[in-house]
């Protein structure tokens, strides 16, 4: 039985959303976070369901963040562009560049939207890589599986940083703010649950972060 697939391809996505098919371990941690999510309570929302494997639960979380970063930039793709954000930058004082240690080794600066097409090829690759996420019910899960997850967390977050300081007028315009702000929320929750970020890499938005952590 497999626990991660790709889905169908949805016009507002930037890349082809994932979902964890029906009848599958996954997919039963997936009705979890929906039906929390229902509850209002994110905090709640992120939590380990009891009994569960924490692997999994980060694992379907992974997916599912990944398709909502994707779905939240796929609305600003005509207005990130090479020439409007030359740099992937959140504010002027941070500059984000690309190297994935397999095809690109040394760091270089790419365009905004450059930049999020590599990391979402990225992760792709990761998600498809069954000695990562095993798509087997039950399959072990590799030693540095934490680690993987930690480095997605880290550059989805980047993504967000360069939206709320680039393009949050525009999310305005499209009303898409609570949304958005609904959707970062439930990710800071989530990786502050399990210390997937460190707190130097939330600096571009800290301000924002405490208000939700209330720290």
């Amino acid at each position: 039985m497999s626990l991660f697939g790709r889905g169908n391809r949805n016009h507002k996505t930037f890349r082809p959303k994932k979902s964890a098919p029906s009848g599958t371990k996954g997919a039963q941690l997936k009705k979890h976070i929906d039906a929390t999510l229902g509850s209002g309570n994110l905090r709640e929302a992120v939590r380990l369901p009891p009994g569960e494997d924490l692997h999994e639960w980060l694992a379907v979380n992974t997916v599912d963040f990944f398709n909502q970063v994707n779905i939240l930039y796929g609305t600003l793709t005509e207005f990130c562009t090479p020439s409007s954000c030359p740099t992937m930058s959140a504010g002027p004082k941070y500059e984000y560049r690309w190297a994935d240690g397999v095809n690109i080794k040394k760091p270089i600066e790419v365009s905004a939207p450059k930049y999020v097409d590599y990391l979402m090829g990225w992760i792709e690759t990761q998600l498809d890589d069954e000695s990562i996420f095993p798509q087997n019910l039950g399959a072990p899960f590799p030693s540095n599986f934490q680690d993987v997850v930690k480095t997605i967390f880290k550059r989805l977050f980047r993504v967000y940083a360069h939206i709320y300081h680039s393009h949050f007028q525009k999310i305005i315009n499209l009303k898409e703010e609570a949304h958005m702000n609904t959707c970062f929320k439930h990710f800071v929750l989530f990786t502050w649950e399990f210390r997937l970020i460190d707190k130097a890499e939330l600096a571009p938005l800290y301000e924002l972060v405490e208000s939700i952590l209330q720290i």
